[in-house]
């Protein structure tokens, strides 16, 4: 069977690809003939773990989300290039948890990459200007209602601003949910793909 679709799974601080393989393990049969790229981070963090940008404690400092747009970039380009999709941006998907999907919006808001889909959970978009040269990006944002680290606000405002930017946007959140990936979060992200990338 031939690739149709690629998955990059972005993990969050501290983690590493790896600790997303699971997720793309248990969405292979609902999403035949595509491809999961699952890659660490380019920046190593104090915990032997991999991170898209610095944090110092929990502030959350846009610069530093900014400073990491060329690591971010080189990643995805490598990624992209060795799954032999470099002309095929649009049956391309991401899917973020918290620090990737931060980065993953940003990507996306900033007009950097116009890929066919994006799923971000626990995440937050920079308050600033999204452009519309690719706002037809599909995006389904995913958030617990208990989330204590991001705040389930964050996605709802994210929303907004790619809303108003043209983007269509989707968002889900989930009662006594955490920061985490919940199995019916899972669900309704492995449904939106079934749809964006058909």
């Amino acid at each position: 069977m031939s690739v149709s679709h690629l998955i990059i799974f972005l993990h969050g601080i501290g983690a590493s690809g790896q600790q997303l393989a699971p997720l793309a393990s248990t969405w292979r049969a609902q999403l035949p003939s595509t491809a999961f790229a699952t890659p660490d981070a380019p920046y190593l963090n104090g915990y032997g773990g991999h991170q898209w940008f610095k944090v110092d404690g929990m502030q959350l400092d846009p610069g530093r989300i900014r400073e990491a747009r060329e690591g971010f970039d080189r990643k995805i380009h490598e990624v992209i290039t060795q799954e032999g999709f470099d002309d095929r941006l649009k049956e391309v998907a991401f899917v973020g948890v918290s620090q990737g999907a931060i980065v993953a919006l940003d990507g996306v808001a900033t007009g950097r990459w116009g890929v066919g889909a994006l799923v971000a959970f626990s995440g937050l978009l920079l308050p600033t200007a999204v452009v519309m040269q690719n706002n037809r990006t599909p995006v389904l944002l995913v958030h617990g209602a208990d989330d204590r680290t991001i705040p389930s606000i964050a996605s709802t405002v994210a929303a907004g601003q790619l809303r108003a930017a043209g983007f269509p946007v989707e968002l889900e959140i989930e009662p006594r949910v955490g920061h985490t990936i919940s199995l019916t979060g899972a669900d309704r992200a492995v449904r939106f793909l079934q749809e964006a990338l058909a």
